[in-house]
Order: C-alpha cells, then sequence, then structure tokens
C-alpha cells in the first residue's frame, strides 16, 4: 500500500512555475491525499498560481494579511498541518516553503513518526533544511524535469561534472565520498555487503538536502562511480558499492578502464571520452606515467581490447577473442 501524503504549499514564497516538478517529485514517494496551498489570493502577487490551482487540483487557502509584516499564511498553513496530524491517517507530509517559520513544524511531525519532505529554493536556510527527513532543491528539480532523456545524457557530460560541483552548495563531494567508506566499513564490521539503495538512504538521513542532481548527475550510481575508493558491483537487479581494498593505484586504474570499455558493449567507447573519464575519476592522470607516450597505444597494451578508427575518431573495444 503507498504511503499517503499532504501536500501543503506556501504561496508566498514559492512561484508556481515549480508546481509540476513538485507534483512529479512527489509521486515518487506515494499518494498525495490532500493537496492545499495557502496565500492572500486578492493580491496580484499570488495571481500565477491561479490557472494552476484548477489544474492540478490543488485546493487554495484563503489567509488575509491582517497585519503588515506578519505571516498569516504560516499560521493558517501549521494550524492545518496539525489539524491533521491528529485527524487524518497520514504517512507523511511534503512542506513546500523557502523560509525558515516551518522549522518548528517539521519537527514536530517527524517527533509523531510521519515522514516529511521539504522543498524551497536554494535559498532556504539550513535549519529548515534539517529539520526534515528529506529536502529537496526546486532549482533542481526544475531543471531535471525540462530536460529531455537526451539532454539528460549531455548534462551528465565530463564538462559539466567539473563545473557544478564547484558551485554547488552544501555538502562536498569528499564528504559524500567518506560518508560512503564510513557506511562501507561498518557493514563490513558485521560481515554485511552495502547495497547502492541503502547508501542513498543513509546519505539522505546524513544530508537531508543531498541531491545527486546538484553534482551534475542523474544517478547515484554514476556519481559514486567518479569517487576513486569506491566500485560498483551489479549482481542481476542487485547493485552493491564496495571499496578498492589493497590495491595499488595501477591496479585501480586498470580496472576501472576495462570496466568502462567492457561496459560500452559492441559498440565501444571514443578514447576521448575514456580519457576525460579516468581524469575525472583518477585527477592527474598522464599516460607517460604507465611507460606510454600515447594514450591510443596505452589502451591497445590491454588484453583483449583492440582499437579502431572511424575516421573522425578512435574507438576503445572489447573482444574477448583477441
Amino acid at each position: 500500500m503507498e504511503e499517503r501524503f499532504a501536500l501543503l504549499i506556501d504561496a508566498d514564497n514559492v512561484s508556481a512555475k515549480y508546481i509540476k516538478p513538485i507534483l512529479d517529485e512527489l509521486s515518487r514517494y506515494g499518494n498525495v491525499t490532500y493537496k492545499r496551498i495557502y496565500g492572500d489570493w486578492t493580491s496580484t502577487y499570488n495571481s500565477s498560481w491561479k490557472e494552476e490551482l484548477l489544474q492540478n487540483s490543488i485546493t487554495p487557502i484563503q489567509q488575509f494579511s491582517y497585519t503588515y509584516g506578519k505571516n498569516a499564511t504560516d499560521s493558517a498553513m501549521i494550524i492545518d498541518a496539525m489539524d491533521m496530524l491528529y485527524t487524518s491517517e497520514l504517512e507523511g507530509f511534503c512542506l513546500v516553503s523557502s523560509d525558515s517559520d516551518f522549522t518548528k513544524l517539521a519537527s514536530r511531525l517527524r517527533e509523531n513518526g510521519k515522514k516529511v519532505i521539504g522543498m524551497g529554493e536554494d535559498k532556504t536556510p539550513a535549519p529548515f533544511r534539517k529539520a526534515c527527513d528529506i529536502f529537496t532543491v526546486l532549482e533542481l528539480l526544475l531543471e531535471d524535469s525540462t530536460m529531455e532523456k537526451e539532454e539528460k545524457a549531455a548534462a551528465a557530460t565530463v564538462h559539466n561534472r567539473e563545473t557544478k560541483p564547484s558551485s554547488a552548495k552544501g555538502v562536498s563531494q569528499s564528504q559524500i565520498e567518506e560518508a560512503v567508506v564510513r557506511i562501507i566499513m561498518e557493514n563490513q564490521n558485521d560481515d554485511r555487503e552495502t547495497g547502492l539503495g541503502e547508501v542513498g538512504s543513509r546519505l539522505v538521513k546524513l544530508y537531508p538536502d543531498f541531491d545527486v542532481r546538484r553534482y551534475g548527475y542523474s544517478l547515484l550510481s554514476k556519481f559514486l562511480e567518479t569517487f576513486p575508493k569506491l566500485k560498483l558491483k551489479q549482481d542481476g537487479t542487485k547493485v552493491s558499492v564496495m571499496l578498492y581494498e589493497d590495491k595499488s593505484r595501477k591496479d585501480m586504474l586498470e580496472e576501472y578502464i576495462m570496466q568502462q570499455i567492457q561496459s560500452a558493449g559492441k559498440q565501444g567507447v571514443s578514447l576521448g571520452t575514456l580519457g576525460n573519464r579516468i581524469r575525472n575519476k583518477f585527477g592527474d592522470f598522464k599516460v607517460r606515467d604507465y611507460g606510454y607516450s600515447q594514450f591510443k597505444q596505452y589502451i591497445q597494451s590491454y588484453a583483449h581490447v583492440r582499437v579502431e578508427d572511424d575516421g573522425e575518431q578512435n574507438w576503445a573495444i572489447y573482444n574477448r577473442n583477441i
């Protein structure tokens, strides 16, 4: 049975352009039983929301600003949330706002065993983010929803991978890598493997606003593959996250290169793409450090690998019969 959520939107602090990404994202977690939005609908400030309300079956809650400088919308939303907490059979709440005034509400709902998903713009203060079980930045959702599959693939190119992390706010990639290493080592102490799903859920618990889209990736697996200390192993539909243990840098490099070539299938991987991936993962890679003057020669030295020239670029292709 799907979990039931109440969606409560603070119209004063969220733009109407985010509604579709909000609903799409929330559908991943369960069924939206309540959809309410709070604001002063006599104000022209909220006019952009009015068309979206009917199209998405969202109930508008009128709240006049009785006193200048006081946010009556916050109070109405908090009161409704508490009423739902005690009178409705809900598993969770989605609070959409860029305002830190809902920090206490998020904490109270969680204290009562409810899952709290927060959504807000990148300017949302840290206290509200950390008070939620999961916090998602709306700009990332909007960007993700407007990109087609081909564009998503392009967004995962090395250029974007190099530029996005440097501009991303919040937890650094090195912190994430060390957190995953600790998770794996804890499980090793208990003789347990570490699944990809467990890594994702524990990272969100550690950092509620963690989102791989912030770093230029659409999949957690692709993001983790960029870390030198980690490797992924797939067995059917099960994906495990492991450590490179007791291996030299050369061994890790060779294993990574073979994995990239083999996973590319019959069409192979271009040497340009392969070189960029290697430098992205291993940093200061230089082919001359491994006894070769050309990258092509180095790749040709691998067993069961041939390099083909299609007239425009060279391709590394795995062939076990070589």
